[in-house]
């Protein structure tokens, strides 16, 4: 039978979606499994790789910057609703399935999958001057072998994170992510606002920091009258002026972007004015090839030395998170255990499977796994650490190493984003690589090699946790609506190969043309924090140059006291690690949020109003981040050509713009903000 367009807005989900079913009671999904519906077409599929061409680069981009990735599902769920609105409307054609839908979203999603997993590692390649050493195809292949890998560790999880958790895990992302797509009516509008939103973010972040009408970034330290106060005691309060920092403040919520700023008020208003104090008193260089601290100025001794002590936060979080999340790593691996005895032993009883427990057969995962694992043997031991001394040795112990962590963490991951759809990736990520510096050095393997194979295992690792992470909301909403599990695992393996491609070209494109660590060649570099911290660990580690283990210990004492005290120590870690500017602009944003919630008596015009600007943020996230892609390619085009594309208000007005710039960034970043607040709260 097929599904009814017509009656598409009648469609609800079941009264026991979102609670504990009770004895003997059995979820029905959306869509039964007697009902035939498209599911994998040809409009999906389409229209799954342009959204993932579009949003890889857009959180490949916004990753790079803010050291913060986006999560496209929502988004993407928006778009697909409103193509279907579009076909109807003005195409004359059908409304899209709502499991066709599903399909677009599971394809498109892994944008913000491989974007996560790459771009925390692979730009450190360029950090560590490595690139000499790595390719396209490097850089193409590592995070497409850890999507897959996510994918088959997550497999044999899947009834137990769905169907025996069932009402017991919240899934915020996934149950607003279904409601996007049950909603299917209202998704023509939601569209249209996410479309002017993401146009009004592109003009705005290209007039401001590509054009120069304002600057980029607001600082005390540009402001005459406190020259003397900031040169006496460093402390300097920054705030990033662009569309793309707001709406995400907006979407992370009050109490995140409240843990993180506090992290960075710690480093620049705490530490910074401390090492500045009594470096007065130090006539000396501290660490090896530095100036001493009375001439360094509040960013240099942040990046010298504060950023040491967030990266020794960030580790302890990570362990921490994992020793929390222990029995449930325990308690799933018995669950999967479970699994695949019981497949083995029907595997030849010829039982009928309903759509929604159509899956990959274990036998297909646990070959997908075994062959993950020979391809990154081969591409070590071959090519990464070919005439090391114990080379097999070594790459045995990598892959093992990878398999182990990726299996460990992928429960975590999945666990946490059912939770709070939020994952400690960088953090578990920062663990994985100490581990792995650690063990292969007692190996043996130091230096170039040593440093760029650890990195390749952080590569994998990370994206295998950004996939299980993702991949267990989408199961979810399959299981809600009816799709078939299958469907959502071979769409996200192909979506990866375009996402792994997209991504890889976006790094390339931003290290020929901003570099991901300012120096001489690079003075505008973007911040690139999670590839800065991994080069720094690495460098420690596995280099000559010595590691700032007092400096990590400060970080992770100030971890275990955040976890103490029940506060964020992953979040609060990320804040003192990140530059002031990427993280008090999302206070900003979230504070929005905070106040159209409570703009009103009427709950439920609150809730409207707020949903509205999630629409308006996502939209500024999008179009904020897409413009930062496309300004780089002009740049590259300019630099290449020495052609002048983008016009330099600065030079076509005079020095006036320059002097007050800084405070024209302020004041349009305040009138931006109080737009996502109007236009939210009409009516």
């Amino acid at each position: 039978m097929e599904e009814n367009p017509a009656v598409q807005e009648d469609i609800h989900l079941p009264e026991n979606a979102f609670r504990e079913l009770r004895p003997g009671e059995k979820y029905e999904p959306v869509i039964p499994a007697i009902t035939s519906t498209p599911e994998t077409t040809i409009r999906s599929v389409v229209q799954g790789f342009l959204w993932c061409i579009i949003f890889s680069a857009a959180a490949t981009y916004l990753a790079l910057k803010l050291g913060q990735g986006i999560e496209s599902a929502i988004p993407i769920s928006i778009l697909a609703v409103g193509f279907s609105v579009f076909a109807v409307k003005f195409l004359k054609s059908r409304a899209s399935a709502l499991l066709e839908n599903v399909n677009v979203l599971a394809i498109g999603a892994t944008s913000g999958i491989i974007a996560g997993g790459s771009v925390f590692t692979m730009p450190a390649i360029y950090i560590l001057g490595l690139e000499n050493r790595s390719s396209f195809f490097q850089i193409f292949i590592i995070p497409l072998l850890g999507a897959w890998l996510g994918i088959f560790f997550l497999a044999p999880f899947r009834r137990y994170f769905v169907r025996d958790l069932h009402g017991k895990l919240p899934y915020p992302e996934g149950r607003a992510t279904t409601e996007i797509l049950i909603a299917g009516k209202r998704g023509g509008h939601s569209a249209a606002v996410l479309s002017y939103s993401a146009v009004t973010a592109a003009i705005f972040d290209f007039v401001g920091p590509s054009m120069r009408a304002w600057a980029e970034n607001f600082s005390t330290n540009a402001i005459g009258a406190l020259n003397d106060f900031t040169a006496k005691y460093k402390a300097v309060f920054t705030m990033n002026t662009s569309a793309a920092v707001l709406g995400l403040g907006y979407i992370m919520g009050l109490d995140y972007a409240s843990i993180i700023l506090a992290g960075s008020f710690v480093s620049f208003f705490v530490l910074v004015p401390l090492f500045a104090y009594f470096g007065q008193y130090v006539p000396g260089a501290i660490a090896s090839g530095a100036a001493p601290i009375a001439q360094m100025t509040a960013d240099v001794i942040f990046l010298q030395y504060v950023r040491q002590i967030g990266i020794g936060g960030i580790f302890a979080a990570g362990i921490i998170s994992i020793v929390k999340m222990s029995p449930v790593i325990a308690q799933a691996t018995r669950q999967a255990t479970g699994e695949i005895v019981r497949l083995v032993k029907k595997r030849n009883e010829g039982a009928v499977v309903e759509r929604a427990d159509h899956a990959l057969p274990m036998s297909a995962v646990i070959l997908g796994i075994a062959a993950i694992g020979i391809l990154a043997f081969l591409y070590w031991r071959f090519s990464v650490i070919a005439g090391a001394s114990g080379a097999t040795k070594i790459a045995l112990v990598s892959v093992l190493l990878t398999l182990v962590i990726a299996f460990l963490f992928a429960a975590v991951s999945a666990w946490a984003i059912a939770m709070i759809s939020i994952t400690p990736i960088s953090g578990m990520t920062l663990t994985t690589l100490i581990i792995a510096a650690i063990a292969l050095s007692a190996l043996g393997l130091r230096g170039q090699s040593g440093m760029l194979l650890v990195l390749l295992i952080g590569g994998v690792v990370c994206t295998a946790l950004s996939m299980s992470g993702s991949l267990v909301t989408q199961y979810k909403i399959g299981y809600w609506l009816g799709a078939t599990p299958r469907r959502i695992e071979l769409s996200n393996m192909i979506g990866a190969v375009v996402a792994s491609a997209v991504t890889t070209a976006v790094i390339l494109l931003m290290s020929r043309v901003y570099g991901f660590s300012a120096g001489p060649a690079h003075p505008n570099a973007l911040a690139a924090p999670q590839p800065n911290a991994m080069a720094a660990v690495l460098s420690g580690v596995m280099a000559a140059g010595g590691t700032s283990w007092f400096l990590y210990a400060l970080g992770a004492v100030f971890a275990v006291v955040m976890a103490m005290c029940g506060v964020s120590a992953l979040a609060f870690a990320l804040g003192m690690y990140l530059p002031m500017e990427l993280n008090s602009p999302l206070v900003l944003g979230a504070a929005v949020a905070y106040f159209l919630q409570r703009s009103s008596r009427d709950e439920a015009r609150n809730k409207t109003r707020h949903e509205k600007g999630t629409l308006i943020a996502s939209g500024f996230i999008a179009g904020g981040a897409l413009v930062g892609v496309l300004a780089a390619l002009l740049r590259f085009i300019e630099q290449s050509s020495n052609l002048t594309i983008i016009p330099d208000l600065v030079k076509i007005s005079g020095p006036w713009l320059q002097e007050w710039s800084n405070w024209l960034g302020l004041l349009m970043f305040l009138l931006l903000t109080t737009g996502l607040y109007w236009d939210a709260r009409r009516d």
